[in-house]
């Protein structure tokens, strides 16, 4: 499998000079099998320029796979050129809603209102298809879902093909951490999961991330930033670090960057997480993921 960043960032688009490194689009991973299948895990403005590149070739299929319907998560899709051309086969994937069809929220965002083309107006033959936590098989690949720690449902999307793995999992709170409540003290901050795990919720991500060869996790916020978010729906560094640690992936990638986070910030986070590892005797490869980073499994 081949892995391509194409949008890092959440909440909300962040260019310029204090984010060159890591990116300022939001959330869009693409993921290639051998089989020549092709995946793109959320749509956020980074999949723009994933379609752009994606128009040099035609036709095409691909999978689209949306963790939520969160603007920084679908505001790309009424921008992704290959859904203007006839010919190209697009399926889009979510979990399912209490209230809306997966298909409403994409033309809500798409009425007049808000943009001059109507989702019923692109060329393209798109189909749609809600998910529970399941296990699908789409060509080559295992497709397996599992609902996150959000404000709004939620799904992660765990790819297996060609002998290798991929968890993604954004976006996502700590389920006991928020346990310690809005004023932890300062001991408890920055602890993670060094205590143990406390949540039932946590232990089945933990299960559900076991041995992938890369776990890309929503780490917005430093222990330090984190007890003022909980409730947001975001992880926090520490967190993330140790549900890697725990689930014996081999790779970890820091994802869904803070808007007020720059590049410096990132490496420091970074840092953090990498000395977290070895602290535990781990050999776990932990980077943040930047735009237009390829990963190759």
């Amino acid at each position: 499998m081949k892995v391509r960043f194409w949008g890092t960032r959440g909440s909300i688009p962040s260019p310029g000079p204090r984010t060159l490194r890591y990116g300022g689009n939001c959330a869009c991973v693409e993921v290639r099998t051998e089989a020549g299948e092709l995946f793109v895990i959320d749509a956020g403005t980074g999949i723009r320029e994933l379609g752009l590149e994606l128009a040099k070739q035609a036709p095409i299929t691909a999978h689209i796979l949306l963790s939520h319907t969160h603007w920084d998560h679908i505001s790309g899709f009424p921008f992704f050129p290959p859904a203007f051309t006839r010919g190209n086969q697009l399926v889009v994937y979510g979990a399912r809603n209490l209230d809306k069809r997966l298909e409403e929220v994409l033309a809500g965002q798409m009425e007049y209102t808000y943009f001059p083309v109507t989702l019923g107006n692109l060329a393209a033959d798109i189909q749609y298809r809600e998910l529970l936590e399941e296990t699908i098989t789409i060509g080559t690949a295992t497709i397996t879902t599992q609902y996150l720690n959000h404000t709004a449902i939620c799904m992660g999307y765990r790819i297996e093909a060609d002998g290798r793995s991929v968890a993604y999992v954004s976006d996502h709170e700590p389920f006991g951490l928020a346990l310690f409540g809005a004023d932890p003290s300062p001991e408890q901050i920055g602890r993670g999961l060094r205590d143990g795990v406390v949540h039932a919720g946590d232990q089945r991500l933990i299960e559900w991330v076991r041995g992938a060869d890369l776990l890309i996790q929503d780490a917005q916020y430093t222990p330090e930033e984190y007890p003022e978010k909980i409730g947001w729906g975001h992880g926090s560094a520490d967190y993330v670090t140790d549900v890697a640690l725990l689930g014996s992936a081999k790779r970890l990638a820091l994802f869904h960057h803070d808007p007020m986070h720059d590049d410096d910030c990132i490496d420091g986070l970074v840092a953090f997480c990498r000395a977290r590892a070895a602290e535990h005797g781990s050999a776990l490869d932990v980077f943040a993921a930047a735009e237009g980073q390829e990963v190759k499994l």
